[in-house]
């Protein structure tokens, strides 16, 4: 095993806790991070500090804001009829991608997970039920189809019928471009009840 000094050993193993990284990728970042200039490093570890220093998660939706409200919440042109319940942030970007979406987002930052003790007051269920007045006309669950994903969408569906307010779900199927031969089960589905007339 490589024997490096107890700043670059300890560069490595911070860089290795970061989602996606094994530790040959942390090594090749700190060796890239010690070869910058002294000046470049300084504006990385800057823009790490401001980052978390001046994030903060808008007081409407959950989104990450300088400011108290969003950008999205805070367009009049969007259509706050509408929200979509995402389970994180990159679900977002994911959704503004599309170009078609105009209302706007609830973020529930996780989902329900019973077996890693995660349940309903762990995640930002309260603020979403809160925000549902007379004006919101539909609710969209775009949670990730997974078995958590699945069950934190049963659980505000649930308790969102009781309010009167249309609650769909997203449909989740077969990619463009996949082939039917590799889909799961599950997929295949999923993509036969999301099915619609052409």
């Amino acid at each position: 095993m490589e024997q490096y000094t107890p700043p670059i050993t300890k560069l490595i193993e911070e860089l290795a806790r970061l989602p996606g990284i094994g530790r040959k990728s942390a090594q090749r970042l700190a060796f890239h991070i010690l070869d910058m200039k002294g000046s470049d490093v300084t504006e990385l570890a800057k823009a790490i500090v401001n980052a978390k220093k001046l994030t903060k998660c808008c007081k409407i939706c959950g989104n990450y804001t300088e400011s108290d409200t969003c950008n999205i919440c805070g367009n009049v042109r969007r259509d706050h009829s509408i929200i979509c319940v995402v389970e994180d942030v990159r679900d977002i970007s994911a959704m503004e991608r599309t170009k078609e979406y105009k209302g706007v987002y609830h973020v529930l930052h996780g989902t329900i997970a019973p077996l890693d003790g995660i349940g309903p007051d762990d995640i930002n269920i309260k603020n979403l039920i809160t925000r549902l007045n007379t004006d919101v006309s539909e609710v969209i669950l775009a949670t990730n189809p997974t078995i958590e994903g699945e069950a934190t969408a049963v659980y505000i569906s649930r308790l969102i019928k009781p309010i009167g307010i249309k609650t769909t779900r997203i449909a989740h199927g077969i990619p463009v471009g996949g082939d039917i031969e590799y889909a799961d089960e599950v997929t295949l589905m999923r993509a036969l009840e999301g099915r619609r007339e052409m």
